[in-house]
């Protein structure tokens, strides 16, 4: 019965080793029992766990013998923590990043690990600073991407229908200008690469990159990102 009960509050973590970087995602009905210590040593028993066997899926996690009691699974243990708590817990997603030779990892937690951002950098792989840095810059700005190009051509389209519907009436060469300047601010705001870095608003992301770049004498680059927010 509790199996159907909405999860909206949880908890994320993250876990690495020289190879590997895992994020994970935990759920429960209420933040009393999202504190609670059963909980949270079920949360990180599970992400141990992730890291030293690198399952494809969060079902094969789930199906995987639960390591400090093989004779039941991770989906069995987290029937017990559900019994023992009182309220439905789901795992409700896993992230498996295999890191890259010449890449740089960063991650940063807020609200008691609500929010989580990890950050993966290409160009050096002693730059974990840097990484940190913009995972810090993504948990406070929110972007939606990582550059214009990943922006889909219907999210454009309607951000554009919207602008012209604000200037109606206008002649038609005023209209363009507007609504490309209107379509250039939103990319500016959705684009992590394109929005003022949260540190020194007198440069982008893009161009702080560079800045450490060259400090260190290699190009730096965003190769990826992820902001995991409890629920979303």
């Amino acid at each position: 019965k509790k199996e159907g009960r909405e999860t909206k509050e949880g908890l994320i973590l993250t876990a690495e080793d020289k190879d590997t970087l895992v994020i994970l995602e935990a759920n429960a009905e209420t933040d009393f029992v999202t504190q609670n210590d059963r909980f949270k040593h079920f949360v990180h028993d599970c992400i141990k766990q992730a890291l030293e066997t690198k399952p494809a899926t969060l079902a094969d996690l789930n199906e995987q013998p639960y390591f400090k009691d093989r004779s039941i699974t991770i989906d069995q243990y987290r029937n017990l923590v559900i019994q023992a708590l009182g309220e439905n817990i789901q795992l409700r997603r896993l992230e498996i990043v295999h890191k890259g030779a010449n890449r740089s990892y960063g991650s940063d937690s807020h609200m008691g690990g609500k929010l989580v951002v990890v950050v993966e950098i290409d160009g050096a792989h002693d730059q974990a600073e840097i990484a940190k840095e913009i995972a810090m810059h993504i948990a406070a700005e929110s972007p939606e991407y990582l550059k214009s190009e990943e922006i889909p051509a219907d999210v454009i389209a309607r951000e554009e229908e919207i602008a012209r519907s604000q200037v109606v009436g206008k002649p038609e060469n005023v209209v363009e200008k507007i609504v490309a300047g209107k379509i250039k601010a939103f990319v500016d705001q959705v684009c992590l690469l394109h929005q003022k870095y949260v540190k020194d608003s007198s440069v982008t992301v893009q161009q702080f990159l560079e800045i450490c770049g060259k400090k260190i004498g290699k190009p730096l680059s965003v190769h990826c990102f992820w902001r995991w927010k409890v629920g979303q």
